[in-house]
């Protein structure tokens, strides 16, 4: 099952329709978007909940990590640089950090609020190697700046 961007988009714009917590709609953003595709196998966020450090916030999936700071990893790099991070394979990335085993490719994209602020990355893990694609990357960036910064 491939996600269908625009049904997703519609049914989460339908869902968060008039919420401004940021917590209950990362909470629905990673549910829905983790059932939408198989290749999603573990979906979530990491909230910025200090400087320079990132905590496990609402996700679907197996456990992850509890925080992560800036300076490692994936998610930092998404934190650190501002930039969507597309990561065909994840043993190839110098500093990645195995929270599973079983993750084989990555993708993490910046979530800013209305005021453009950083408050969290949206990390989604595949058990596929080379998952993502670009198209994903841009979708979901339009999805959660849709979302996260009305």
């Amino acid at each position: 099952m491939m996600v269908n961007y625009q049904t997703l988009a519609q049914t989460l714009q339908s869902l968060t329709e008039g919420e401004d917590d940021a917590v209950a709609l990362m909470a629905t953003v990673a549910c829905e978007v983790h059932h939408s595709d198989d290749r999603f196998d573990w979906t979530g966020f990491y909230r910025v909940t200090a400087p320079e450090m990132l905590k496990i916030g609402p996700y679907q999936g197996g456990h992850g990590c509890l925080q992560i700071p800036f300076s490692r990893g994936v998610c930092g790099a998404a934190a650190r640089t501002g930039q969507v991070q597309l990561v065909p394979d994840v043993e190839a990335f110098a500093d990645h950090i195995a929270c599973a085993s079983s993750t084989r490719s990555e993708l993490v994209l910046p979530v800013h609020d209305r005021n453009g602020d950083l408050i969290a990355v949206f990390d989604i893990d595949s058990d596929q190697p080379d998952a993502f694609t670009q198209g994903d990357a841009e979708a979901l960036e339009r999805i959660l700046a849709g979302i996260f910064s009305r």
